[in-house]
């Protein structure tokens, strides 16, 4: 489903065009953009600001984040909350539901869970001195609210988004996040995702998409990429135009690498 339908960009005031993002091309010459499937992924080179428009759309969006701040208050995003002033965010239907991840987020997330859980054992374990010779009733009354947040946990994340691998910490978060109906903003998420681990991903993806979700996703990814049916805004020359997977460079490069590696290495 297609909850978000288009963004179209207001005339930038004069006190804002010499500020950063303002003076990048892409966003002098972005007017508008249409999203035409539920699943539209950003691709171009680094610099090609395909992440800066993404991180404009979370905070247009008001997206809540996987990560250590909020679009809100996250000090990095200030530049770009004042460009979304100026996006107009046309809807089939506005959902507050889903959220917006970075890769670089998922690491700190996953560090900020183990820390927490530390913080509810340790606290445990200050209520059993505190309540030492006092009525197994009173303990346990002091200990819930530290062992439900533990069970819950638990029951997201089983031991541990730092108990894994990237890849599985990655799906693991990414899975128990997920709620139907919701708009997903996601800055390459392969970073934490071998191929194999891409694939299943994809397969994730199409499950969501019949939940009637919608994905935006910045990506470098061939495999990624592949979606079937995915729409590819390709970001260059300070320009968006749509093209089909066989287009982009990124694919074209690593099928040549692929069939003969050696005629690339040998001039490197």
């Amino acid at each position: 489903m297609l909850h978000l339908k288009s963004i179209t960009v207001r005339e930038f005031s004069s006190h804002d065009t010499d500020l950063f993002p303002f003076t990048l091309e892409i966003v002098k010459s972005l007017r508008e953009i249409q999203f035409a499937s539920p699943v539209t992924f950003f691709v171009g080179e680094n610099g090609s600001g395909k992440s800066t428009i993404l991180e404009t759309i979370a905070c247009a969006a008001e997206s809540i984040t996987v990560g250590s701040e909020s679009v809100r208050t996250d000090k990095s995003l200030a530049p770009l909350r004042k460009l979304a002033q100026y996006f107009r965010l046309a809807w089939t239907k506005r959902t507050r539901k889903g959220f917006f991840l970075r890769a670089e987020d998922f690491f700190g997330y996953a560090k900020s869970m183990r820390q927490t859980k530390e913080e509810f054992q340790d606290e445990l374990q200050n209520v059993k001195r505190e309540y030492k010779g006092r009525s197994a009733y009173a303990e346990a009354l002091a200990s819930m609210p530290y062992q439900g947040q533990l069970a819950e946990m638990q029951r997201r994340y089983g031991d541990g988004l730092d108990s894994r691998s990237h890849g599985e910490s990655f799906l693991t978060l990414f899975q128990s996040r997920f709620v139907p109906d919701g708009l997903y903003l996601l800055d390459e998420p392969e970073a934490a995702l071998s191929p194999m681990r891409q694939l299943t991903f994809i397969a994730a993806l199409k499950q969501m998409v019949q939940e009637n979700s919608q994905f935006i996703i910045a990506t470098h990814s061939p495999i990624l990429l592949a979606f079937p049916d995915a729409q590819i805004l390709q970001f260059a020359n300070g320009a968006i135009r749509e093209v089909q997977y066989n287009e982009l460079e990124h694919v074209q490069l690593t099928k040549d690498f692929l069939n003969n590696p050696v005629s690339f290495l040998r001039h490197l």
